[in-house]
């Protein structure tokens, strides 16, 4: 997943972003709410972690003014108000969940998995394909039992197919969930990632369509 990282706190901001990083999501962090609207208007975002009290604002009307101009993606609040009326006006703003600092880091990683499935309609974490067993929440994939190693950047590409089984994507498409990762992307960069994943996945599981972009193989 493209996550939207929303804190003020540069080392509460760079835990949680090496974390969700190690997870196999590729992350970008704003620290004010000017510049996380600036991001959320050049790209599109599976999940926001938003902070309540940001230099510039609070983030509870962040919140409301995205879901009040009709933007559904998933928003997970990190924040230090631990009041009960704190958790209920975030929620009722439009948060799908609510985690209070200090908080454990592997904690947030499973909240995200459930958010994820819950917005996929995917609530078991384990697909089938082709052989593969892919657990969407450990983000592993094995074929008879034995695993098979995907890089995060592999493992971010290969995320984008499961989410959008019917659609084909364009290089465009998938270049946008690499770009928050702190390496130039080539001109061929996705064919070279695609190639390994092939190579690893199997030849069918990802589709050319010539001239156009990627699709997801059929089970």
């Amino acid at each position: 997943m493209r996550i939207l990282l929303i804190e003020d706190d540069k080392v509460i901001g760079t835990a949680v972003r090496e974390q969700i990083e190690a997870d196999g999501h590729s992350v970008d962090w704003a620290q004010r709410l000017d510049a996380a609207g600036d991001a959320l208007g050049g790209a599109k975002f599976d999940l926001l972690l938003l902070d309540l009290m940001l230099p510039d604002g609070r983030g509870i009307g962040f919140l409301k003014s995205l879901r009040a101009r009709g933007i559904t993606v998933p928003v997970i609040i990190l924040t230090a108000l631990d009041q009960i009326s704190d958790r209920i006006e975030g929620l009722n703003a439009g948060a799908d969940d609510y985690l209070v600092k200090p908080f454990d880091l592997a904690e947030l990683s499973a909240r995200i998995g459930s958010v994820a499935r819950r917005y996929s309609g995917n609530p078991n974490p384990v697909l089938l394909l082709q052989g593969l067993a892919i657990d969407l929440a450990a983000r592993t994939v094995q074929r008879g039992g034995k695993p098979i190693a995907l890089t995060a950047r592999e493992w971010v590409l290969f995320e984008a197919f499961l989410q959008n089984p019917n659609q084909l994507l364009s290089k465009a498409q998938l270049e946008e969930r690499l770009y928050s990762f702190d390496t130039e992307i080539e001109s061929n960069t996705i064919e070279v990632h695609i190639s390994r994943l092939r190579k690893k996945l199997g030849a069918s599981v990802l589709l050319t369509e010539r001239g156009m972009g990627y699709r997801l193989g059929q089970p």
